[in-house]
């Protein structure tokens, strides 16, 4: 869960039966994409243009799209690439 400004810890919901001790234990670890990795960012530019398109012929100021693709740790180990590569306009209901 993202709140601006800062980070958040998730917490899983609430069930019958627990299969482990709910009590933290040691110290706080923080989990980010970019905490061990160098992101890296690639979008094909058919898909650019067509949200742009799609921003530019919407009336609202503001609306929600998706932009899907694919998410790959790098040969290396080093890195990872994201690659963004279909525009959804999504649905106003």
């Amino acid at each position: 869960r993202f709140v601006p400004e800062r980070m958040v810890p998730f917490s899983f919901p609430l069930s019958k039966c627990a299969l482990w001790d709910p009590v933290p234990m040691g110290d706080v670890v923080g989990s980010h994409i970019t905490y061990y990795r160098n992101p890296k960012l690639s979008m094909m530019e058919k898909t650019l243009r067509l949200a742009y398109r799609h921003a530019k012929q919407n009336e609202k100021k503001l609306f929600s799209c998706f932009l899907l693709g694919t998410l790959a740790v790098n040969e290396d180990g080093e890195g990872i690439t994201l690659t963004i590569d279909r525009f959804d306009p999504g649905r106003e209901v």
